[in-house]
Parts: C-alpha cells; structure tokens; sequence
C-alpha cells in the first residue's frame, strides 16, 4: 500500500472511530431523554387523573381547579361559558352501573382534554381537564432535548476526533518505521544486488555449456530480484507504480519453470509447461505478474513430494480472459481452507515449512490489483489447483 493509500485509509479510521462514538453518545442522549419524556407523560397523566377524580368527589359544591369543567344532570362548574362540545352526552351510556368510572383523552376545539365520567349512586358526572398547560411542558422538554442532542453531538465528534486522533496515532507511526525501514533496506540492497548481477552476466560471457546455461539462470534470478527491491523502494518513496503494458503470460510462466527447474529437479518432481503456441496476452506489471508465478510455484514445489508432479496450464476460456492454471499431485488441502490460504500468515499443517504466510495473501492482491481473480481448489493427498485469471488485451 502506497504512503497516501495508508494516510486515506487512517483518514477513514479517524472518522470512522468519530462517528461511531457519536452515534453511541447520541444514542445515550436518545435514550434518556425518551425516559425523561416517558416520566413526565406518565406524571402528568397522573396529575389530570387525581385532579378529576378529586373534582368529581367534591361536586358542583366546590369551585374545580383552574382548567377543570364539572358537568352534572343540573349545573356546571366554574359557573360561566365552558369551551364548545362540553359535555359529550354519549358518554354517559360508558357507565351505566352505580360506582363505574371512563377516562379518556380526546381533542376538542382543537385542544386535548382528559375526560372523566363517573357514576355515583345513580348520577353521571363528566369533569374535563384541559392539557394546555401539560402540552407546552412537554414541547419545551422537547426542544430542551433536540438541543441538548445537538450540543451532546458536536462534543461527541470533537472529543471523538481526538481520541480517534490518539487511538490511530501508534499506528501511523508503525507504518511510518515500516516505511523507513523498507526504503532504508532497499537503498542499502540495491548496490550489492547491482555487482553481484554485474558479476553473473560476465561469468556468463565467459562460460559455456551446461555452465553457461545455469549462469544465465543465475542472471535471471538476479535481474528479478533486483526489480522486487526496486519496487519497494518505489512504493516507500510514494511513487508511481509502472503503468501496465502487455505482457505476454505464456512466456512469463515458461521463464518462471525454467527459473525453478533446478529445484525440481533436486527434488525429483516433474514440472512442465501446457500451452499451445499462441499469445497470451494480458495488461498488467510484468515483475509483479512474474512474482506471482513464482510464488505459485515455490509454494507448489513446497508441497509436493518426490515423485510427483506440477503441470502450469494455459488457456482461453472466453474471448475476454487468460487463464492459467498450476495443478500440483501434492499434499492437498482441505477443501474449508480454500479461502483461508489466501489470508496473512494463514498456513497448513503440511509443507516444507519455508515460508512465512505472507505469499498467497500477496499474490491475491497483486492478481486483484491487476482487475484478476485467482482461486484455488484442492483435496488432502490429492494435489491442489491454482486458477488465476486475467484480462485478455488485444495484441494489436
């Protein structure tokens, strides 16, 4: 990952660790306001209740509470206009039995009132409580609240951001050393690498024969280390990668054979190239696509005994795709891990044991990075298959 890819990608964990600290604090602030909200709506029910029931008890005798109306069979009380619709004569048929009692709550006029009809010793009464007041409690609650939401929110994202901004910094920091390190490291191998290729090809020059033939594999090997160092050199510094161009896979995967034919050969497995003799042309990185191979088949070589086998396939499948596909007789895997191979530092049980856990991983995102997908399918004791697929570009 480049230098600005990291710093977007700790930019996005900054404001992704604010946000979710924000939407936790306004949940919290939801929460108890919705209780406060709660606790007030049920006191005030309360109230309305008790005042009512209070009224009915004392008759048209006593003067009501301010915003109460007691209706009786002959009178009302407070004496005076009593606001429209009051009372509502069917609600008297809600408490046709001595001693039964309706509350209700209903507009009227356009104001909300709680409602009581009461039936004592054979005389319906209705006492109304007017909610004005309760309402303009509950709106200014309301209003206390979507500030006290807002002004929670904006602390929440300040103190957040700070704290993202500490929770991220140890992190930026380790990549920041890991940079350094890499840049360092490359610099520092680039002039060793460059004598000892300098030194190869004239060994070359100068061989012949079965010499001269391992030589120039040397040289290969050389020339490519030499690249990945350059590549990573490249990515500390930020710079651009190379622009893709065509390349031609079928003779990638035969350079990447002759590279490991030694190998093979001291382990005693076969190692072969399948193709027809036709271009295999892909967009793409040619070092980068060229570690992919080699990677698919150390990690093929690792695993598969004496005796055994490993064919390198290509083919067309479609008019748009290149496909490859390195099939081994070794170990296998089982057929769960078919994902899990391709995690960091994710291995098996079976192997030579030489690698690290990061080859697969890396040469997934290589492949994805080129618009690729790779696969890969297997058996324990029946060998796996690596299928990777790219972009057919036109050779034209």
């Amino acid at each position: 990952m480049k230098p600005d890819q990291e710093e977007r990608a700790l930019r996005r964990a900054r404001w992704a660790i604010t946000a979710q600290i924000a939407v936790v604090v306004s949940m919290l602030v939801a929460v108890a306001g919705a209780i406060a909200y709660g606790m007030l709506l049920t006191r005030q029910h309360a109230e309305a209740d008790r005042s009512l029931a209070r009224t009915v008890e004392l008759g048209p005798a006593a003067t009501p509470p301010g915003c109460v109306w007691l209706f009786t069979p002959v009178l009302h009380a407070p004496a005076g206009p009593s606001p429209a619709g009051m009372p509502i004569a069917a609600l008297d048929a809600t408490v046709p039995s001595p001693g039964d009692v309706h509350t209700e709550r209903r507009p009227i006029g356009g104001m909300t009132y709680t409602i009581r009809v009461e039936n004592r010793g054979g005389v319906v009464s209705q006492a109304y409580f007017e909610e004005l007041y309760q309402i303009q409690d509950r709106s200014s609650l309301v209003s206390g609240l979507v500030v006290a939401e807002v002004l929670a929110l904006l602390a929440a994202v300040l103190c957040g951001r700070v704290l993202a901004c500490r929770a991220i910094r140890p992190l930026a920091d380790a990549l920041r050393r890991q940079r350094t390190f890499v840049a360092d490291a490359s610099h520092e191998l680039r002039a060793p690498l460059t004598r000892l290729h300098t030194r190869a090809q004239l060994l070359a020059r100068r061989s012949s024969g079965r010499d001269a033939e391992d030589l120039e594999q040397l040289v290969r090997g050389t020339r490519e280390l030499g690249e990945v160092v350059e590549d990573l050199l490249l990515s500390a510094q930020a710079c651009d990668r190379p622009e893709f161009e065509l390349v031609e896979l079928g003779g990638l995967a035969e350079e990447a054979v002759a590279a490991e034919a030694v190998r093979a050969g001291e382990s005693r497995v076969r190692l072969a190239v399948s193709r027809e003799r036709r271009p295999y042309v892909v967009q793409g990185v040619p070092t980068a696509l060229r570690r992919v191979l080699s990677a698919l088949l150390d990690n093929a070589l690792g695993h598969t005994p004496p005796g055994g086998s490993i064919e390198v396939w290509l083919g067309v499948p479609d008019e748009k795709h290149v496909e490859l596909r390195i099939r081994d007789t070794g170990v296998g895997f089982p057929s769960a891990d078919a994902e899990r191979i391709f995690e960091r530092f994710a291995r098996g049980s079976d192997g030579d044991g030489r690698r690290f856990g990061l080859g697969l991983a890396l040469v997934r995102e290589v492949v994805t990075g080129h618009g690729g997908t790779i696969a890969a399918a297997g058996r324990p004791g029946d060998g796996a298959t690596f299928t990777l697929r790219l972009l057919r570009a036109d050779p034209a």
